[in-house]
């Protein structure tokens, strides 16, 4: 029933521009998207907010592209995940990103605890950490880990929004669990 309600919205939208029904989308779909982005951007708000505005202004100017072969919010994150690495590719190529990925990235991460909500991460700390935790995988490692532990998506959802296979997206999320788990059990975090 959910997808026929997000089809008929992007139908109002792209038949009629209806601003009133792709308000409902955004309404719909801010939050998830936005902690989505989030997480990618290891916390960084401003940044997080400005890619999910990106998000959605492109989902608008595109949205007569939407065929309904997967649902609206796959087709959603799949957009948000290409305005983040076309972002991140864009500053990868600066001068200042070198200095900083030349830098220790501990000491260039700002960690904001305002990420998880109250019932997922009981202390700020805890939220920091998680974030500290989370620069160190790689960028398709912290992608498919955000998109199932946080978002809790399938592998095949997960694949379907980043186009990487599944069985790749399985390694992705092995590697990077590992990594998650050996870095919050050096620092005091038991199972």
């Amino acid at each position: 029933m959910e997808k026929l309600s997000d089809i008929a919205l992007v139908t109002q939208v792209a038949a009629f521009g209806n601003q009133r029904a792709f308000d409902q989308l955004v309404r719909k779909y801010q939050s998830p998207v936005r902690r989505f982005l989030l997480n990618l951007t290891l916390g960084n708000e401003a940044l997080s907010d400005d890619l999910a505005q990106d998000t959605f202004l492109k989902a608008y100017t595109h949205i007569g592209q939407f065929r309904a072969l997967s649902s609206f919010q796959t087709w959603l994150f799949r957009i948000a995940y290409r305005v983040f690495y076309d972002y991140h590719r864009s500053v990868s190529h600066s001068p200042a990103a070198a200095l900083l990925e030349s830098s220790n990235n501990t000491d260039r991460l700002v960690m904001d605890q305002a990420t998880c909500n109250e019932s997922s991460c009981s202390s700020p700390q805890l939220r920091m950490d998680i974030h500290q935790a989370l620069s160190l995988l790689k960028d398709d490692e912290r992608t498919c880990i955000t998109l199932q532990l946080i978002d809790g998506e399938s592998i095949d959802h997960i694949a379907e929004i980043t186009g990487i296979a599944p069985n790749t997206v399985k390694s992705h999320l092995k590697r990077g669990k590992e990594k998650l788990a050996n870095f919050l059990r050096r620092n005091g975090y038991e199972r």
